[in-house]
């Protein structure tokens, strides 16, 4: 299997980032179905929270159930997380994932890595590390976060393999082309991704100008809605509502949902068509 990331400097003749263009490169026909797996769609604390009783949390819809978000690319025999934070254990048991070839991450936050230790069944299974692509700075985080893995090796210890990307690389696996989105968290410049006609964003209150080309023609939209109130690093329902109408895609879902939202079913009345808040488990075939 061929995983690696180069750089590009911007749309060429040959390049996907065109709106003509898809940003999927197929070598084999066995890429051209992809599905993308939301593994969590919630907060940093997750839904429920931690004490607390309001009509969400004690909610018994398994909608209102989110773990920390994260999501899973499947193409063909390759699997691709995005994201491994606290419940990474449990999204993988839930999801019956049995191997896992690469993980992107999006930013350094503890809902984002924190669950890294716990590739090893994987690494197990594999014998090989575990490729981690992300932004130099998130990598350097990373090694400081998890010392104990890049120290000398010691047998039953993670094993990762850091790989530096940004906004302008494209990563490669076996054929498929996954282009980075650099995106605004606040002031915090962190990525999203796009894979064929899906664009998935969490964590984001804005999108560089420069950085709307990646996106534009987007047919399916993953981005995060935290709640219905002004937050200075996430958009709220208004701001993501407004988003998706700038990238008019066939179909949006929101992500990243605080308990603060509303419940599912409720929610599920006051958004446009085309538009709905995800929820753990919901598949995407594109």
């Amino acid at each position: 299997m061929s995983i690696h990331a180069r750089t590009v400097t911007g749309p060429t003749h040959d390049s996907p980032l065109t709106t003509h263009d898809s940003p999927l490169t197929t070598h084999n026909s066995r890429l051209t179905i992809l599905k993308l797996t939301l593994l969590g769609t919630g907060t940093s604390q997750g839904v429920p929270v931690i004490g607390c009783g309001c009509r969400v949390c004690s909610s018994t819809d398994s909608r209102d159930k989110r773990l920390r978000s994260s999501a899973l690319i499947t193409v063909g025999h390759l699997n691709i997380l995005i994201d491994a934070g606290p419940d990474f254990r449990q999204q993988m048991l839930r999801a019956g994932v049995r191997h896992l070839d690469a993980i992107l991450l999006t930013h350094e936050h503890n809902d984002h890595v924190i669950g890294l230790d716990d590739i090893r069944p994987f690494n197990f299974r594999s014998g090989q590390p575990m490729r981690v692509f992300a932004l130099p700075r998130v990598a350097a985080e990373v090694r400081k976060r998890f010392e104990y893995i890049f120290g000398r090796p010691i047998p039953g210890l993670p094993r990762i393999e850091l790989i530096d990307i940004e906004p302008d690389s494209r990563v490669q696996m076996d054929g498929l082309s996954i282009q980075p989105v650099g995106v605004q968290h606040g002031k915090l410049p962190i990525l999203g991704y796009r894979i064929g006609d899906l664009t998935y964003l969490t964590d984001v209150k804005s999108v560089l100008p420069a950085e709307m080309h990646k996106i534009t023609g987007t047919k399916h939209l993953i981005t995060s809605a935290l709640h219905h109130d002004y937050h200075p690093t996430h958009m709220n329902l208004n701001e993501a509502l407004a988003f998706v109408e700038t990238l008019t895609p066939e179909y949006a879902w929101f992500t990243h949902i605080s308990h603060q939202m509303g419940r599912a079913e409720e929610m599920g009345t006051q958004i446009k068509p085309g538009i709905a808040l995800a929820y753990d488990g919901l598949e995407i075939d594109f």
